[in-house]
């Protein structure tokens, strides 16, 4: 059994056991989550098209050779560090971070090197930290919590670079 359809199976059989659980609370609840997810569904769709036709012109703009130089395997913890960095300067939500991750991916970049910059884009996406943690919490709990999350990147790099990619 593949990963891939482990993980399927996994995904669908928390979804059938969540309308499961609405089902036995009765009509209303199936109805309202019904609605719910459809109109979820309906909101993250053009988001996904967009990240994946704009991964595409960053493929497309982008020279090969740029992200083979910085982000390319032989790079080493050089290419780590200016994943990191770009990480956390990457704006936008997962469907932009993954998307450019797997175009980095594709276009040369070491595993290690676009682990590290997926991390980094998820623990301190600098415009996250500004726009919407820092007004709901306090500053300085949001810094702390960047700073202690630092290494994470790095670790995942060294790990995918222990075991030869992830």
């Amino acid at each position: 059994m593949s990963a891939a359809l482990l993980i399927d199976i996994l995904l669908w059989g928390s979804v059938a056991a969540v309308g499961l659980i609405a089902y036995r609370r009765g009509p209303k609840v199936m109805t309202a989550s019904l609605r719910e997810g459809a109109l979820d569904f309906i909101n993250i769709v053009p988001r996904i098209a967009l990240g994946v036709i704009g991964s595409g012109y960053i493929a497309a703009v982008i020279p090969q050779q740029v992200i083979t130089g910085w982000l390319g395997p032989n790079s080493g913890w050089l290419g780590v560090l200016t994943a990191v960095i770009a990480g956390a300067a990457t704006p936008g939500g997962p469907v932009v971070g993954f998307s450019i991750g797997a175009v980095a991916l594709r276009a040369g970049g070491g595993s290690p090197q676009v682990l590290a910059y997926v991390v980094a884009w998820a623990l301190f996406a600098f415009q996250r930290l500004l726009l919407w943690e820092i007004p709901f919490m306090p500053a300085r709990f949001v810094w702390f919590r960047a700073a202690v999350s630092v290494p994470f990147p790095f670790l995942a790099a060294a790990i995918a670079m222990a075991i030869g990619k992830p």
